[in-house]
């Protein structure tokens, strides 16, 4: 390309350049010196001139005019898994698995990859955030079983596990349901828990993957948390945890990871992590899940040596486990039928997960119930705090998916499973799930796990750092694998105007708190109200309708509970029974299709509780129940030219929980 060069306009633009110069070398002389900025466009043919920009405090019409100057919260929802696991968790090795922290993560930010059984597979939309959550116990080693190391090969049963596991198939999953029942017994071969064996070995992977992590952590863009499962199952009772740390690996790599294998009691869990804390001076927290395969022991009014929780206990908990999973593909863990009679929306998640504990070792008896759900737990937590002065139990909700085969993908046309035996095929919805046998031959079916779920974060920033924190203040959310867009904000003085501003988030923040947070006490004659705000799935259905659901401590002591329509789509009536009809329904199951002709896009409200009493503990939480769409056995049953048993759910109403709010006499 030739370049012309116009003598006059050189001129001028260089005369006007010499003036600007000499007007910033009079001003450089003044008592004040100002920044200079760029500004282009002003003189043709002038790459950079700089002129002074006026400093000093803001006016305060200045202050108050633009609405974002000044913001510090939250405006953006993200969204991630916090139960993800590589070819570094023994079970996920085992039955399949071979993709690496590295790939997993490239998976999670949106690339495109070849599943375990040669599916081209990419999730939808990228996450915001991950977790590798392998399990601490063995970690790595499964792998080292595998390629036969000669320093684990003097045990006759790991020589075997090596052998099926490199047969495939159904001797590969038989060696999985082998090696949970050894855990979940403490039968493991010993070489394995041997700590001079497998400790080196099992240290070397956790460094490895923790340098993985910070190379893949994009500050802004996409957030890798470093982190581990502890995996208690003591007779199949389920009190696992996600172990996640708010640093890199320069931190994460001065220690191992707390296993079973060293307790399988939750205090010690909290013990190593405060010891982690003084030791590297950074942050750490945990993530229980699956309450509804815990037999009863997840909120249960004992500690895990049998004795009462105490006081102590309970700031304990409350202190390093500020969140918890509330549904996964192990099914949702809210609430039960028998538990809330009155509640229509708990047939979610249910079916095959209530047939007993994780590996089916235990029958989940009625008395069990109340000490395995969320809710119910929630409700627990009031009567302890009545007693003891702290509860044990507040804590907030994500959703997460717990996928073994590194694909954390819980859309419902777009579902992987949890195994790599479980990834798309004609049969696959009749498998019998390999997490063991129960009473008079019960057992659990690929077609009862779900796609779920996701953990839906209000941070300041995608970082490390605005993640964690936005966890530690529990202003999180869960769903069962939709991104709507849900608000919750509690205080004294909403109004009905309040729900149709444009800054209804500002609003929130300024009157009252957020999910997570505490309302004050309520002065003499005032009364809670609630802004709820939610806005669909961009990709998703449309909502239904806003629930909120009240937990409180009646005169007696006892806890209660209702749930609230506070919002819905339409010009539905509640009927005399003060039930809300139902939205409707517009799936094709014979096309596994819906039509978004019923429903709205968005729904807010303030609601104001109209059974407030000052003198009663309580608790709020929201949920966002969307209109019917296709399960993923429908998206199967289509694809595949298959007909399911009359027992598998065709269609289901997906759905978001939000942390509670709380309120303290």
């Amino acid at each position: 390309m030739r370049l012309c060069v116009r003598p006059i306009q050189v001129l001028v633009s260089l005369g006007v350049l010499g003036a600007l110069l000499a007007f910033a070398r009079l001003s450089s002389a003044q008592p004040s010196q100002a920044p200079e900025v760029p500004v282009r466009g002003v003189v043709e043919d002038v790459e950079d001139v700089y002129v002074p920009v006026p400093t000093g405090q803001p006016s305060p019409q200045a202050k108050a005019y633009s609405p974002y100057a000044g913001r510090k919260y939250p405006t953006r929802v993200l969204w991630g898994d916090t139960h993800l696991h590589s070819a570094n968790s023994g079970d996920a090795f085992t039955t399949g698995n071979r993709f690496t922290p590295e790939e997993t993560y490239r998976i999670a930010r949106g690339e495109e990859v070849i599943s375990a059984t040669g599916l081209p597979a990419r999730l939808s939309r990228p996450l915001d955030f991950v977790v590798l959550s392998d399990h601490a116990e063995g970690l790595g080693l499964i792998t080292q079983v595998y390629e036969g190391n000669p320093a684990l090969m003097g045990d006759s049963t790991i020589q075997r596990w090596s052998r099926m596991i490199k047969a495939g198939g159904t001797e590969a999953s038989a060696a999985v349901t082998e090696l949970i029942g050894a855990q979940a017994t403490n039968a493991l071969p010993s070489v394995l828990t041997d700590p001079k064996v497998a400790g080196p070995l099992m240290m070397s992977v956790w460094q490895r993957a923790a340098v993985m992590a910070d190379q893949y952590n994009e500050p802004g863009k996409f957030t890798t948390l470093i982190g581990f499962e502890w995996t208690p199952t003591p007779g199949g009772d389920n009190l696992h945890r996600n172990v996640l740390l708010r640093d890199g690996q320069a931190r994460a790599s001065q220690v191992f990871p707390f296993s079973s294998w060293n307790s399988e009691d939750p205090e010690k869990l909290w013990a190593w992590m405060e010891a982690y804390e003084q030791r590297t001076g950074g942050r750490a927290l945990a993530i229980p899940h699956n309450g509804n395969l815990s037999n009863g022991r997840m909120y249960a009014a004992q500690a895990f040596d049998g004795t009462a929780i105490t006081k102590e206990y309970a700031e304990r908990r409350q202190r390093w486990e500020p969140i918890q999973e509330i549904v996964q593909m192990k099914g949702a863990s809210e609430s039960h039928p028998k538990l809330s009679p009155s509640d229509e929306f708990l047939e979610y998640g249910i079916a095959g997960w209530e047939l007993g504990n994780l590996t089916l070792g235990g029958k989940l008896t009625p008395e069990m119930m109340p000490t395995s759900f969320v809710r119910a737990g929630f409700m627990r937590g009031l009567e302890h705090e009545a007693k003891l002065g702290v509860n044990p139990f507040k804590s907030g909700v994500v959703g997460s998916s717990d996928a073994h085969n590194a694909l954390p993908f819980v859309e419902e046309d777009n579902f992987f499973g949890k195994f790599p035996g479980q990834e798309p095929r004609a049969d696959r919805w009749k498998d019998r799930s390999s997490t063991g046998q129960g009473e008079g031959g019960a057992a659990r079916y690929t077609w009862q796990y779900l796609a779920a779920g996701y953990a839906a974060v209000w941070a300041t920033e995608n970082t490390r750092e605005a993640v964690f924190d936005a966890m530690t203040r529990r202003e999180t959310y869960g769903t069962s694998g939709t991104r709507m867009t849900v608000r919750f904000f509690g205080g004294y003085g909403f109004t009905p105007e309040d729900a149709q501003s444009r800054y209804l988030a500002e609003v929130g923040y300024t009157k009252g708190v957020p999910m997570g947070g505490d309302l004050k006490p309520a002065a003499a004659g005032r009364t809670p109200t609630f802004l709820v705000a939610a806005l669909k799935d961009p990709q998703g259905a449309n909502l239904d309708r806003i629930q909120i659901v009240k937990g409180w401590l009646d005169g007696s002591g006892k806890a209660q509970e209702k749930v609230y329509d506070v919002v819905w789509s339409g010009d539905r009536k509640p009927g005399r029974d003060g039930r809300l009809p139902p939205v409707g329904d517009t799936v094709d199951v014979a096309r596994a299709t819906y039509a978004n002709t019923i429903g709205a896009a968005e729904l807010t409200t303030v609601w104001q509780d109209p059974d407030f009493k000052p003198g009663q503990r309580a608790f709020y939480y929201a949920r966002v129940i969307e209109i019917p769409t296709p399960r993923w056995t429908a998206y199967d049953q289509v694809r595949f030219g298959v007909k399911m048993s009359a027992e598998v759910p065709m269609k289901q109403q997906e759905r978001a929980w939000t942390s509670p709010i709380w309120y303290t006499p």
